[in-house]
């Protein structure tokens, strides 16, 4: 049996983590594109129902291979019912036809029985790997998913560490910068006080009018 369109993107997801390359400094932590797991995860998602659907009707096969195995086994006991009669109206052996009639109808049981059992042991099996084959088809998707899940959180979590250093060093550098603005603004207000005091103009002082003499 082809493999299935689920296994092919299961194949695709592990191909394409295998070709991931590593994260720097690291030898487990890989760098994977978003969008394209995303795609095929997505994938894996809408084929999941079909494929479950498509094991269910293999399972719901179940009877229809019961029933085309008791019509088989019917047909046999008809068939030696009525190679029994034929032997029976044969007066001169009727007693041998008894009993090779009683002998071909227990083999004509036997056999339909054996049709039955073998039948539902295949019907069995089918609905048993049906249901392994989709259990364990959930269980790589969880760990895929879980994986993804995991790496996500730990890159966030790094980013969020390292973007707190900078927004930490920004905060103490300007901490540190706040003495020396106010020590320049001083500076600058005591320097401004002094060009005004130079630039001031000077008072005009009254030219003294001379006294006439008194004769």
């Amino acid at each position: 049996m082809s493999s299935s369109r689920i296994e092919q993107i299961i194949e695709e997801i592990e191909e394409y983590v295998e070709n991931c390359r590593y994260q720097p400094l690291s030898t487990t932590k890989i760098v994977v594109n978003k969008e394209e797991l995303e795609e095929l995860l997505r994938e894996l998602r809408l084929k999941t129902p079909d494929e479950i659907k498509r094991y269910q009707k293999i399972i719901g096969n179940k009877d229809a291979i019961l029933a085309d195995a008791q019509e088989k086994a019917d047909q046999i006991v008809r068939e030696a019912q009525e190679r029994a009669s034929q032997l029976i109206s044969q007066t001169e052996i009727m007693k041998q036809a008894y009993g090779q009639a009683n002998e071909t109808i227990n083999d004509a049981n036997k056999q339909a029985q054996d049709i039955v059992d073998a039948a539902d042991r295949d019907a069995e099996n089918i609905r048993m790997s049906a249901i392994s084959y989709t259990d364990e088809l959930l269980t790589n998707l969880s760990t895929i998913m879980g994986n993804s899940l995991s790496e996500a959180t730990e890159t966030f979590n790094s980013f969020s560490g390292v973007l707190k250093n900078y927004y930490d060093v920004v905060n103490e550098n300007k901490r540190q910068l706040a003495p020396m603005e106010k020590q320049a603004a001083s500076a600058d207000a005591g320097d401004a006080a002094d060009t005004e005091e130079q630039e001031a103009p000077e008072a005009d002082v009254p030219e003294e009018v001379p006294e006439d003499d008194e004769e």
